[in-house]
């Protein structure tokens, strides 16, 4: 065992060790660990023993810290093993971050990793929009994303749906049509609202005449797109075929004169008798409606046993300038017909029949053109218009059958013509002539 005397050395040597220990190298002491070893995550530690030593973890051990990729230090880039054991400062490599992104007005993102390094986010849009941009950006070592923030524009244009193509038939009678439909209601695939819709051509309800029309409609929506829908409107008018006024005759129309609906009335000059139809009509089977109308010469019946049966016959078809006279030889008789007869185209546009009653019964002599009437019948006109059997005379009679107008001396045919053309139904014929271009030179 040793001897008592050297046991308190023995217990006092382990104490002796430790201080030695404790000691600084650089007053000499051997190099040993110190402090405990540095880990960092996700980081680098490059350490430098003081004097060259062996253990990284010795007294003022020198620590350079970095950072991997991506990561950034929170703390000081060096630290010191000190005489407390402990390092100079405490450390950690955190992940870097990039600003977070706005969210794009009409849209939004969705990101892998957040907002964190080498996260990706991609950009969407709403239905209607479109992303203008990068679609992707990365967080990069920088803490900045790797392109600029993206926008939602309104680039698709609005959508609008027109009728499909009208087709109708005219009226009858008429050479339009009235023609409905809805109003095509535009949508934005956007936003859904609508500044403008514009129409081009006719608006709903209107009378399209006949022919191909174009209807345009255009919206805009509130970035300015435009969106367009056409159609047409056809309008075809069924027609019968021109009809033509028969010789010597007139013909009035309705309408356009050969369109379904419309009617042709028929009429003749003076001295001409309507034979068939006075009036047709377009039907919807496109043929026209009676017989087709001629012109005939009138054919004075002479024969008749009164003067009244004779006046029928002109009834609403001639007018009447009866001639009297006591005897041929009668001066004002004489020029009266010599005035006439140079007036004789102003006589039948004005549809007037010129009768002579010439003589005194029973030598009294009647005629019409190249027709002569019985003396019994002569008498009779006379009678029933109260002519004076024994002087110059002349009545006017209307196409009714009225007494116009009468004269005991010479008349001129301008005057006659002028109080003629005052009638009513005159100036109907008037119309009618000069449509047809009928005139005199004189």
């Amino acid at each position: 065992m040793g001897s008592p005397a050297l046991r308190p050395a023995l217990l006092l040597l382990p104490l002796l060790l430790l201080l030695l220990l404790r000691v600084p190298p650089s007053r000499g002491f051997p190099d040993a660990p110190w402090c405990s070893p540095i880990k960092v995550k996700y980081g680098d530690v490059y350490c430098r023993a003081p004097q060259g030593g062996y253990y990284k973890t010795a007294l003022g051990t020198r620590c350079d810290i970095r950072c991997r990729k991506g990561y950034e230090l929170h703390g000081s880039s060096q630290l010191i093993c000190q005489s407390n054991k402990r390092w100079s400062d405490k450390v950690i490599c955190k992940q870097k971050r990039c600003p977070t992104l706005a969210m794009p007005a009409n849209g939004g993102f969705k990101c892998v990793d957040g907002a964190y390094f080498n996260s990706r986010c991609e950009y969407y849009c709403s239905p209607g929009y479109t992303l203008k941009g990068e679609r992707t950006v990365t967080c990069m070592d920088n803490k900045a994303w790797s392109g600029r923030p993206a926008s939602c524009v309104d680039m698709e244009p609005p959508r609008i749906k027109c009728p499909s193509v009208k087709e109708r038939i005219a009226e009858p009678n008429k050479l339009t049509v009235r023609v409905s439909w809805e109003t095509p209601e535009g949508r934005d695939t956007a936003d859904g609202i609508l500044t403008d819709v514009i129409l081009k051509g006719l608006p709903p309800g209107s009378h399209f005449p006949e022919g191909d029309h174009k209807i345009q409609y255009t919206v805009y929506d509130r970035a300015e797109n435009k969106g367009t829908c056409k159609f047409r409107v056809k309008v075809r008018v069924r027609r019968c075929g021109k009809l033509n006024a028969p010789e010597n005759g007139y013909m009035k129309c309705s309408s356009d004169g050969d369109n379904y609906g419309a009617t042709c009335e028929f009429s003749c000059i003076g001295g001409y008798e309507l034979q068939g139809s006075p009036a047709r009509v377009c039907q919807s089977n496109l043929a026209w409606s009676g017989a087709e109308p001629t012109c005939a010469a009138m054919n004075v019946n002479v024969g008749v046993r009164t003067a009244a049966a004779l006046l029928d016959q002109f009834y609403e078809k001639r007018r009447l300038l009866i001639v009297s006279t006591p005897t041929a030889r009668n001066l004002l008789y004489r020029l009266q017909l010599g005035m006439l007869q140079q007036a004789q185209c102003g006589l039948d546009l004005r549809h007037i029949t010129v009768v002579e009653l010439v003589g005194v019964f029973p030598t009294l002599i009647g005629r019409i053109g190249a027709k002569i009437m019985p003396p019994a019948l002569a008498l009779q006109l006379r009678l029933l218009l109260r002519i004076p059997l024994y002087s110059f005379s002349m009545v006017l009679v209307d196409k009714h059958g009225m007494d116009k107008e009468r004269y005991v001396s010479l008349v001129t045919p301008v005057a006659l013509f002028n109080l003629i053309d005052t009638f009513p139904l005159r100036k109907e014929e008037m119309v009618l002539q000069a449509e047809m271009g009928q005139t005199c030179n004189t």
